[in-house]
């Protein structure tokens, strides 16, 4: 068991849209991981920016969604503030996403520090569909961008536009992280596929949540 090690995920609290639909969590990015790093014995703390309640987007919740995805949700409904959470605590950060986080990730200090000071200590950043959107803001010590010169991946542009939410968004996120130097790989729209960089690990969409949860644990495992 690996319960002496500590997951931290980070989840977002929404925002309201210009067209009025809610910009919440993708439930399966976030119940997927939960339920892998508790199934091979890791203790998970769930945070978020503002602590309190991780809004579902109502859209994630498809006849796919099981009982068990829709128990772990139980836990966005009451997460710790982000301005609670020590990085030295955890193994690795892991980032789901929803286009909530497109809105509170890329400006929230608490978590630009905790990205920073994961950077510098070489532990595990992982980010899933929208979640990248948390490495928009994430600086190494130098003030550079994590992702420079890192080979990632995210929700894509051409994925965005298959949503039709493309309008509402504050920014493209491919787009976004390209502009930000990172070695952007993008395959074909709902693709299974991560991108593993030393300890940066990204995944495309949600249908690649479990096998960047997988990965994760890999990475984790090999260096105890």
């Amino acid at each position: 068991m690996n319960t002496n090690q500590k997951i931290l995920i980070v989840v977002t609290n929404g925002h309201t849209m210009e067209n009025g639909e809610l910009a919440g969590i993708w439930l399966t990015e976030f119940s997927e991981a939960y339920l892998e790093f508790k199934n091979k014995g890791y203790e998970v703390v769930v945070a978020s920016p503002k602590g309190g309640k991780s809004p579902v987007d109502p859209n994630s919740l498809t006849d796919d969604v099981t009982d068990e995805d829709k128990e772990a949700g139980k836990l966005l409904e009451d997460t710790t503030s982000l301005a609670e959470v020590h990085s030295e605590d955890f193994a690795g950060i892991f980032v789901p996403g929803g286009h909530g986080t497109m809105f509170d990730f890329p400006e929230d200090t608490n978590l630009q520090r905790l990205l920073t000071e994961f950077s510098e200590a070489d532990k595990l950043i992982a980010a899933v569909c929208h979640g990248p959107a948390a490495l928009v803001g994430g600086k190494r010590a130098n003030g550079e961008p994590i992702v420079k010169g890192k080979r990632i991946t995210a929700f894509t542009d051409a994925e965005e536009r298959d949503t039709k939410l493309d309008p509402y968004m504050p920014f493209l996120l491919e787009s976004k992280l390209r502009e930000l130097g990172a070695e952007f790989v993008a395959k074909d729209n709902w693709a299974d596929h991560i991108e593993v960089d030393g300890k940066l690990l990204t995944g495309q969409n949600p249908q690649s949540t479990i096998s960047l949860a997988k990965r994760f644990v890999q990475v984790l495992n090999e260096g105890k």
